[in-house]
């Protein structure tokens, strides 16, 4: 039998993208290499824990979650992260950052600043520029401000992240300019806390990372892993957390966080695809691993 391997998630190396593995293996992912696996066979998908502690129940989640994470671990996991406002005291520096990712979707974000860019590959930017840099509350009270006076979002659905990144406009220029004018008004806006640093705009392009220049119309994406199904493909772009892989029957993008909590192999002939839907698209808005 297949030695199955279980996946912890994609992450981006000042390589390029890497697929981790438990036990701490890693496998680089290069434009055109074969992504090609399955799902244990009679397997389930458990629960991958929180904050680096295994899950005490080896709870059992849904195929379709992106945490892969039961009720308690998701609760304990949320209550540890910066967005839960819950760690006032924390020393370091943070920056706020706009992030673009497509025409009419500019989000503000904050991030700690020892992490350098990895917060906006981790989310698919295809753009952005470091808006300051100062104590964590003030970082946090500067993107308030941006939400309440210039109707700054915090989030943007992924959905509507994947839907344009095959139509996204074609020059480094055109791509930067929603955040160049956001961040003038963001600057002007009187309140600004007296902690935080201002940062000259210095827009950053994700595409040539992510692989986007000639990105072919996704036709499918992969809604959840099922036990016995396969996926086969060669990586045509990767971004934030999903893969676009080409295979046999167009482009097909498989958000990584699916594959967490489930024990994987190599694909075999015969084996049935993983469910797809239709993507949908917007004209405007030894073995090293597995593989």
């Amino acid at each position: 039998m297949a030695q199955a391997w279980r996946c912890s998630g994609l992450r981006w190396a000042a390589g390029g993208p890497e697929l981790g593995w438990e036990g701490g293996r890693r496998t680089a992912l290069t434009w055109g290499k074969r992504v090609a696996f399955a799902v244990e066979e009679g397997g389930v998908r458990t629960c991958v824990g929180a904050r680096g502690h295994a899950c005490p129940v080896r709870a059992v989640v849904s195929g379709r979650s992106t945490g892969a994470r039961c009720e308690e671990c998701a609760r304990l996991d949320r209550a540890h992260s910066v967005a839960a406002d819950t760690l006032a005291d924390d020393p370091r520096p943070y920056r706020v950052y706009l992030a673009w990712f497509g025409p009419g979707m500019v989000k503000v974000g904050i991030t700690a600043e020892q992490r350098g860019p990895a917060r906006l590959l981790e989310q698919g930017a295809v753009c952005f520029t470091w808006l300051g840099t100062g104590p964590l509350m003030a970082a946090r009270r500067t993107e308030e401000l941006l939400r309440a006076a210039l109707r700054v979002p915090d989030r943007i659905p992924y959905a509507d992240k994947r839907a344009v990144r095959s139509v996204l406009p074609a020059t480094a220029p055109e791509r930067a300019r929603e955040v160049e004018e956001l961040h003038a008004r963001a600057l002007a806006l009187p309140g600004w806390p007296e902690s935080l640093t201002p940062a000259p705009c210095d827009p950053v392009d994700h595409v040539p990372a992510f692989g986007l220049a000639q990105l072919p119309p996704a036709v499918g994406e992969v809604t959840e892993l099922v036990a016995g199904a396969a996926l086969t493909g060669t990586l045509a772009a990767a971004a934030g957390p999903d893969l676009h892989l080409r295979t046999a029957t167009g482009v097909v993008v498989l958000d990584t966080r699916l594959m967490r909590g489930w024990g994987l192999v190599p694909a075999s002939d015969g084996l049935p695809a993983l469910p797809l839907r239709p993507f949908r698209t917007s004209a405007g808005t030894a073995q090293d691993g597995l593989f």
